[in-house]
């Protein structure tokens, strides 16, 4: 008792040592720690004051010398009532002490893993709705596309928005509205051909703004050097989500209906907005929680700077540069092949191998599973390269060839798959090596136009959109007409071989705009 008192008079300003005549230099080894020996004698304890250099005293104990440095008050309470304890509580607060940058990064990665996922269910569902009313694959294709109807428009205003009122705001009415038309779309169905085909498009213009946003909120937040990596996470739980909506949607289909997988991925969003609100900021510099070590190191690290004014460059400046128009091109092939196997990857495996909707999905998520992991590896490479010393011209050419050229020649050899496994083995090979395209013409918007970043998104998206209907909906007649997806992969492959040339001519890492 007398060392609790002795403990609770001490003065918080100051620091104190130990009198040369006390015990307290003895201790007792245990297993985790050291358990100090608390002695039968009051504590003296003599007032040191607080200085660079802090007082020491010599104590001499069984026939050595040992040094006692004066420390801060609260190390010396954790040494003697609870042992380690206070050095145990300094470590873990040291560990939760996670940068804030990448708090933001975590959320933006789950919200990207909602979206995809929501997307998803539709491609899954559809299989019962086309039994259930008797749809042709024309019409499936149309109704798979319906959704692009509303994203094609609301990519160049959404990114116009990011611009003008900062990523935070724009992510959180986006997440919102397609939530409600998640929720609204087996009620769409079940009501009219014409109700399911407006709640896509709607949730199509809602999911618009959610690259932009992402896009955005990276390069606000994150140095140059750590910008790959933090696109890498946000685009690993945007794949992840076509894993989570092909392996829970088949499961929820036949437990719950059709109703369930929409009524839990809309209630996830809203459950996600609650933390967004109230955790982030557009900007780190206007963030409560955010330390100053990191917003020098964000700073720092940046080679740009967002606009003040909130006007954006005249469409036509935009598109008189040659690295804009290799950005829109990129952006074309990348969603004309990315939409076709999200689209129609379920029922290629069921059509052309007979595996059930359950095999058909297991078979799909496998390659969205290991694309999530590809794409961190493209964006941690891509910043050792910039590290190590290589231009962004040079780096951005390098991820977006092997983006390319990769799934290029995957899809060409798919011609020739026999099995579900080698199908699935080749379409994980593509969709792994297209990851490396978020290293390149998608991290190179930020390189070419930083200040208009949100709006070229916008433009060489809706381009982008307009090609994943073509491609959706074609892919739909081809099967019709030709029985087979061969030709359209054919179509697919060349377009990545010309794209991949006409990108090395014409993109660069440097600021244009």
């Amino acid at each position: 008792m007398a060392a609790k008192s002795a403990l609770h008079s001490s003065s918080p300003n100051t620091s104190s040592f130990l009198n040369s005549k006390s015990d307290l230099v003895h201790f007792r080894r245990t297993q985790l720690r050291f358990e100090p020996g608390i002695p039968s004698k009051p504590i003296k304890w003599e007032s040191c004051s607080r200085t660079r250099e802090q007082p020491r005293e010599k104590v001499k104990q069984g026939g050595r010398l040992f040094t006692v440095r004066c420390t801060a008050e609260g190390i010396e309470r954790g040494m003697l009532i609870g042992g380690g304890r206070g050095r145990e509580e300094a470590a873990a607060s040291k560990i939760l002490d996670i940068p804030e940058r990448f708090k933001v990064v975590a959320l933006v990665a789950c919200v990207m893993c909602l979206c995809n996922a929501d997307r998803v269910v539709m491609s899954v569902t559809v299989v019962p709705l086309a039994t259930k009313f008797g749809w042709s694959s024309s019409f499936l294709g149309i109704v798979q596309s319906s959704f692009l109807w509303g994203y094609i428009f609301s990519s160049v205003v959404g990114g116009a928005l990011v611009d003008r009122y900062g990523g935070k705001r724009v992510m959180a009415w986006g997440v919102a509205l397609w939530s409600l038309a998640t929720l609204l779309t087996p009620w769409a169905a079940n009501h009219s051909t014409f109700a399911l085909l407006a709640v896509r498009a709607f949730f199509g213009l809602a999911e618009g703004v959610a690259l932009p946003s992402m896009s955005t909120l990276s390069s606000r937040w994150f140095p140059s050097h750590e910008r790959a990596s933090a696109v890498g996470i946000s685009m690993a739980g945007f794949h992840l989500g076509n894993v989570i909506g092909l392996l829970l949607t088949p499961i929820m289909l036949s437990t719950v209906g059709i109703s369930g997988p929409f009524i839990l991925f809309s209630s996830l969003g809203l459950l996600w907005l609650t933390r967004w609100a109230n955790g982030v900021t557009s900007d780190p510099r206007d963030s409560p929680f955010v330390s100053k070590s990191e917003l020098r190191l964000i700073q720092a690290g940046k080679t740009d700077s967002p606009a003040s004014d909130g006007q954006f460059p005249p469409l036509r400046l935009l598109l008189s540069k040659a690295p804009s128009w290799a950005i829109i091109f990129a952006n074309i092939t990348n969603n004309w092949g990315y939409f076709v196997l999200l689209s129609w990857m379920p029922i290629y495996f069921n059509t052309v191998f007979n595996v059930n909707l359950k095999q058909a999905a297991w078979f799909s998520a496998v390659p969205w599973g290991t694309m999530a992991v590809s794409g961190y590896v493209a964006g941690a490479l891509s910043d050792s390269l910039i590290k190590a010393g290589y231009s962004l011209t040079i780096v951005r050419k390098i991820m977006q060839s092997i983006g390319f050229i990769g799934p290029g020649v995957s899809l060409l050899c798919l011609n020739y798959a026999k099995t579900p496994v080698t199908a699935a083995a080749l379409m994980t090979i593509a969709l792994s090596l297209s990851s490396f395209s978020q290293a390149g013409f998608l991290l190179n918007m930020q390189d070419i136009a930083p200040q208009y970043a949100g709006f070229l998104h916008g433009i060489a998206n809706s381009a982008g959109t307009l090609a994943a209907i073509i491609s959706t909906i074609g892919t739909g007649y081809f099967v019709q007409w030709l029985g087979s997806f061969q030709a359209f992969l054919t179509v697919t492959a060349g377009l990545y071989f010309v794209t991949a040339i006409f990108w090395n001519l014409y993109a660069t890492g440097e600021r244009v705009f």
